[in-house]
C-alpha cells in the first residue's frame, strides 16, 4: 500500500503521454494552408492590392508539399517524438515568418499568428524543446521588425508603420506568446498529471479487486480439480487391488493412493473454507473494516488508538469495497509515517451518517500544502525523519477512491494547542450499508 509503489509512479505513464499525433498536426497544417490561400486570394484579387503573389504561392506550396509527404510516409496513428515535433513546428514557424516578412513584417495584421506553433509546442511537448522553439520564434519576430517590404495597400499609397509602433507591436506579440505558452503548458501539464494519476488509481483498484477475488478463484480451482482427482483415486484403488501381490509396485501404488486421498482432503477443506467464509468476505461490519485497515500498521513503533463512540450492535454492515479499504489504509499509513508516537482513529455512526477521523501527533500540514492537498504529485509535508513517504499520488488515489465510494473528506490540522494533522471522512449511512464492490 505504499504511496510510491512502482506500479503507480508517474514515470510509468509520463514519457508517452505528451507525444502529439502526426495526424493532428497534419490537419492543423491543412487548415493553415487553406487560411493562407484564402487570405492571399482575397488580398490579390478581391482587394487588388499590389502583392508578391508568386513568392507567397511558393511558400504556401512548400507547406502543402511537406504535408503531403508526411501523409504518405507515415501512418495516421504515428506519434511524433519531441525532436521530430520540434523540427515540424520549427518549419511551420519559419514558413509563417517568411510569408509575413514579404507582406509587411510586423505591420501585417496577421503577425500574431506566429504564436500558434509555439502554443502547440507548449501544449504537447517537453519544456526544453518548447523553450527552444519560443526562442526561435522571438528571433523571427525580431527579424520581422526589419522587413523592407511594405504592407500591401492601395496602389499609390505607402502605408508605413512608425518605429515606436513597431516596437509596441513586437512587445505585444512577445508578451502574448509568453503568456499563452505558459498558460498552455500549465493546463496541459496539469491535465497530463491528472490523467496519469487516474490511470494509476485504476491500477490500484484493479489490484485490490484481484486480491479480494482470490478466495473465489480458490473455490473454483477446488471444484474443477475435484473430478480428475476422483478419477485418479479410483484408478489407484484398482491398481492397488490388481498389484497387491506384486512387491515391486505395491508400495508405489499405496503411496499414490494415499497422496491422492490427501489431495482430496485438502480440496475438501479449501471448498468448505470458501463456503463458510464467503458471506464474511462479502459482508463486512464497520468495526471489522476498521480493524482490517489498521492491523497492518501496528508494527511500526507508533501507537494506534481506536476509539469507537457508538455501540457495535448498531454499526452498519456493508459489502466489501476494495476502494474504501485501500483509501483508508493509505490515509492511516501516511498518519503513521508522520506521527511522532501516536495515531488516533475515531469511529462514529448513527442512523444518518458514518464518520471516521484520523489524527496524528506530527507536525501537521503546512498552510501551502493544505491548500493544495489531494493534487497528484504535490510536494511533501514536513517531517522529522526520512522513513515517511511523500504526500502526492498516493494521497490523490486515496482521496479519489473514497470520494467514488460516496465519502466527503476534509483535511486539516488538529485544534489549537495540539500539533498534528486531522482527516475527517464521512459517508451517508445508506451508502455505507449498501455499497457494492465496484
Amino acid at each position: 500500500m505504499s504511496v510510491d509503489s512502482p506500479s503507480v509512479r508517474y514515470a510509468q505513464f509520463g514519457p508517452s503521454s505528451r507525444r502529439i499525433r502526426l495526424q493532428t498536426l497534419v490537419r492543423l497544417r491543412w487548415l493553415a494552408v487553406a487560411g493562407q490561400t484564402i487570405t492571399v486570394l482575397i488580398v490579390a484579387f478581391v482587394l487588388q492590392f499590389p502583392f508578391p503573389l508568386m513568392e507567397a504561392a511558393i511558400l504556401i506550396a512548400a507547406l502543402a508539399v511537406a504535408n503531403l509527404a508526411l501523409s504518405v510516409w507515415f501512418p495516421p496513428t504515428h506519434r511524433l517524438g519531441p525532436k521530430s515535433a520540434l523540427a515540424l513546428l520549427g518549419f511551420d514557424l519559419l514558413q509563417m515568418a517568411a510569408l509575413l516578412y514579404i507582406t509587411g513584417g510586423l505591420a501585417n495584421p496577421f503577425a500574431p499568428l506566429i504564436c500558434v506553433p509555439v502554443i502547440i509546442s507548449f501544449a504537447s511537448q517537453p519544456l526544453r524543446h518548447s523553450v527552444a522553439l519560443i526562442v526561435f520564434a522571438l528571433v523571427c519576430t525580431t527579424v520581422l521588425a526589419f522587413s523592407p517590404y511594405d504592407l500591401p495597400w492601395h496602389e499609390g499609397e505607402n502605408l508605413r508603420i512608425q518605429p515606436v509602433l513597431q516596437v509596441a507591436v513586437w512587445c505585444s506579440i512577445a508578451s502574448m506568446m509568453l503568456f499563452a505558452a505558459f498558460y498552455a503548458y500549465r493546463v496541459s501539464h496539469e491535465a497530463t498529471l491528472l490523467s496519469d494519476a487516474l490511470a494509476a488509481t485504476e491500477l490500484v483498484l484493479e489490484r485490490e479487486k484481484h486480491l479480494s477475488q482470490l478466495d473465489g478463484l480458490a473455490a473454483a480451482a477446488a471444484h474443477e480439480l475435484g473430478t480428475p482427482l476422483a478419477t485418479i483415486s479410483v484408478v489407484a484403488k484398482e491398481m492397488e487391488r490388481e498389484l497387491a501381490g506384486d512387491d515391486r509396485f505395491r508400495e508405489d501404488v499405496q503411496l499414490l493412493r494415499s497422496q491422492s486421498e490427501r489431495c482430496r482432503d485438502i480440496l475438501r477443506r479449501l471448498t468448505s473454507l470458501s463456503a463458510e467464509s464467503d458471506a464474511h468476505m462479502r459482508r463486512l461490519p464497520l468495526s471489522s473494516l476498521i480493524e482490517e485497515v489498521v492491523a497492518p500498521h501496528r508494527q511500526f513503533g507508533i501507537e494506534i488508538e481506536l476509539i469507537e463512540k457508538d455501540d457495535r450492535a448498531t454499526e452498519p454492515v456493508g459489502n466489501r469495497n476494495a476502494g474504501i479499504l485501500y483509501g483508508l489504509g493509505n490515509l492511516i499509513e501516511n498518519a503513521v509515517d508522520y506521527a511522532k508516537s501516536k495515531v488516533t482513529v475515531t469511529v462514529e455512526h448513527n442512523v444518518e451518517r458514518v464518520a471516521i477521523t484520523i489524527e496524528d501527533d506530527g507536525q501537521g500540514y503546512a498552510p501551502d500544502i493544505l491548500s493544495r492537498i489531494g493534487e497528484p504529485y504535490m510536494t511533501k509535508r514536513p517531517r522529522e525523519d526520512e522513513r515517511a513517504g511523500g504526500l502526492g499520488l498516493g494521497l490523490f488515489i486515496a482521496k479519489t477512491l473514497l470520494e467514488r465510494s460516496g465519502a466527503s473528506i476534509r483535511f486539516g490540522n488538529r485544534n489549537s494547542g495540539e500539533a498534528g494533522a486531522r482527516i475527517h471522512i464521512e459517508w451517508p449511512r445508506s451508502v455505507m450499508e449498501t455499497q457494492d464492490s465496484k
